[in-house]
């Protein structure tokens, strides 16, 4: 019930509309059921030949339609003269119906899509707010399901299911009354299997629950191998590995038929147990009914009795939904707690209400005692302490694992410290808004992420009303206007998915160019060059030299020939600094740098690597 109260909050903010769908459902149920009346006039005047005898004193049903009709003609006319006006006054009132049923249907379509709308742009906006650790642990695809399907079921469930249940629930009321005005006795016999229909499913909710759980973690998962499979195509070709990549796509696929299956064999089980109860009834009436027409003392007319089983026919159409209603909203209810699951992930990383605004470094960038993990007991950085001052360049050397993605990270704010801090001109980190923080980042990282768009928009990607003539001076600066210019569209091309119709040097002009539009106090890079052919790397590095200029600057260095001149290095080992200092001063000392450095240039000839120390 707290699930359900909280969807129906999303149509709190459209008070008048929902109000509206509400008035025009009472509007639609009502003259439904007032169709049924009129039929009771239409009988009596063609089984008695007149009017009258409807009307007897004792009977609710013929006060009704005294009330109605009889206000408008005198229903002891002749049957020639009463059944063609009954026919005109129930062809307005089915009329009237439709126009309710049509107001009804389109305002309830306008209501669940603003309910969609606000409650998907209400997950994207949170899943953006998320720091890297929940994207770190959750898969693409899943992220992508809950975003997409999930949000659909819960449309249905928070409106269209609404507004059916509102409407059956009305319904049944309407006609519930029709046939207790006709013959209250009648009317319990015809209730009495109401109970039982309504139990039929109640012991088979918590069964769905677990099944529509299960049917939608697998759609995420079959979305999750889509996305990874589609992405990375050109990995599993080169792996040779399409077999198996259909071999886990049929597994997957195999998975979702048979909890499909499984769980609709126990919803499939509503409409036959239901219709079956619904028939007993009718079976029952049709006994207990006959009797009350055909005793000596009859208590109903034949007609009476007609109108009677045509409203408990009509009645147990919106009850049998009803009585299905809660395993027809399982899915929704599970799509519902998988999507609230993201909402009420925290956000970690978050303003302090008097943040700072960021614009520039003035006097340095420290790391106090910085450690770091990622889980509880497993540390990634270890008491990391230096300063950078403004315009310096430092880069970061050691293995794979030693913490030199996370440090600057870190500077970033894409992560906090776990102990220690990360200031930059003695404000600690977490005392400046995000915003202003990291639009005065430029990050180019070694996979440069260009987006399905044009070459205009993925340099000013974050700044859509940046001039023409800036983006194509930051493109000069990074080398590379002049292959743009060649393009089919130029400046106006759609990349494509990834991009992947440019080579990597020129995906990464296009990185270094947005880099340089932002014109950012402080540059990260994630060695730009190390996947690049020669001729690409040369166009690359006299990019990044015209970028640096200024600047402060951390490098996460692979290649040692590209940090030659970094005013300090600094080599991680274990998540801790083994050595710091600058190029020359490195290579004299025995220690880690050393030993790298000699396996990337000269690994078989110990003399050239003194000889290098000796030059440096």
């Amino acid at each position: 019930m707290r699930l359900y109260l909280r969807l129906l909050g999303y149509l709190r903010p459209y008070g008048w509309l929902l109000a509206a769908s509400f008035l025009t459902t009472i509007g639609f149920a009502a003259t439904d059921a007032f169709s049924f009346v009129m039929l009771i006039p239409f009988l009596e005047a063609i089984f008695v030949g007149r009017g009258g005898d409807v009307s007897v004193a004792d009977n609710l049903m013929g006060s009704v339609i005294e009330n109605t009709l009889g206000r408008l003609i005198d229903l002891n006319q002749p049957a020639q003269e009463l059944l063609g006006v009954i026919i005109l006054f129930m062809f307005v009132v089915f009329l009237i119906k439709n126009v309710f049923d049509f107001l009804q249907q389109y305002l309830v379509v306008r209501l669940e899509q603003a309910v969609t709308r606000d409650l998907r742009n209400q997950v994207y906006r949170h899943v953006l707010d998320l720091d890297l650790r929940f994207f770190g642990k959750t898969k693409a695809g899943q992220i992508i399901a809950r975003l997409t399907g999930d949000v659909e079921l819960l449309r249905t469930l928070v409106t269209k299911n609404v507004a059916k249940f509102v409407t059956s629930v009305l319904q049944v009321l309407f006609f519930a009354g029709v046939m207790m005005l006709i013959s209250f006795k009648l009317t319990l016999v015809g209730l009495i299997v109401m109970p039982a229909m309504f139990g039929v499913w109640r012991r088979m909710v918590r069964r769905l629950k677990r099944g529509d759980r299960r049917i939608l973690h697998l759609y995420g998962e079959i979305s999750s191998q889509l996305q990874e499979t589609v992405t990375g195509i050109r990995q599993v070709k080169a792996a040779a590995a399409e077999e198996w990549e259909r071999s886990r796509f049929a597994e997957n696929t195999r998975q979702f038929f048979k909890a499909v299956t499984r769980t609709e064999r126990i919803r499939a089980l509503a409409s036959p147990g239901t219709e079956m109860m619904g028939a007993l009834a009718t079976l029952l009436l049709l006994w207990y009914g006959a009797r009350l027409v055909l005793s000596p003392e009859p208590e109903l007319t034949g007609a009476l009795f007609v109108g009677f089983l045509m409203s408990s026919l009509k009645l147990y159409t919106p009850a049998k939904w009803l009585a299905k209603f809660p395993a027809t909203v399982q899915p929704g209810l599970v799509a519902a707690e998988r999507v609230f699951e993201f909402l009420d992930t925290p956000i970690e990383l978050t303003d302090k209400p008097d943040a700072r605004q960021f614009s520039d470094v003035s006097s340095d960038v420290r790391f106090e005692d910085v450690s770091f993990e990622y889980e509880a007991d497993a540390p990634v950085l270890r008491n990391i302490t230096f300063e950078v001052k403004p315009g310096e360049v430092v880069a970061l050397v050691g293995p794979s694992g030693a913490g030199k993605t996370t440090m600057v990270d870190l500077v970033a704010r894409f992560y906090d410290p776990t102990s220690g801090r990360v200031t930059i001109d003695g404000v600690d980190l977490r005392d400046y808004s995000l915003k202003s923080l990291r639009s005065n980042l430029g990050i180019v990282a070694q996979e440069t992420m260009l987006f399905h768009d044009t070459v205009r928009a993925n340099i000013a990607y974050g700044r859509p009303n940046t001039p023409q003539d800036a983006v194509e001076a930051a493109a000069r600066a990074a080398n590379a206007h002049e292959f743009i210019t060649r393009l089919p569209e130029g400046y106006d091309t759609i990349l494509g998915e990834r991009a992947t119709r440019l080579s990597g040097g020129q995906r990464q002009r296009i990185a270094i160019a947005r880099a340089i539009l932002r014109d950012p106090p402080i540059l990260i890079f994630d060695e730009a060059t190390s996947a690049l052919d020669s001729e690409s790397e040369q166009l690359v590095q006299g990019a990044i030299q015209r970028l640096l200029t200024g600047r402060t600057v951390f490098v996460i260095a692979h290649r040692l020939s590209t940090i030659r001149h970094a005013d300090q290095i600094l080599v991680l080992q274990d998540g801790r600094i083994v050595q710091r200092g600058r190029h020359e001063e490195l290579l004299q000392e025995e220690g880690l740098y050393r030993h790298l450095y000699r396996l990337q240039f000269a690994p078989e000839d110990e003399a050239a690597v003194r000889t290098l120390a000796e030059r440096a």
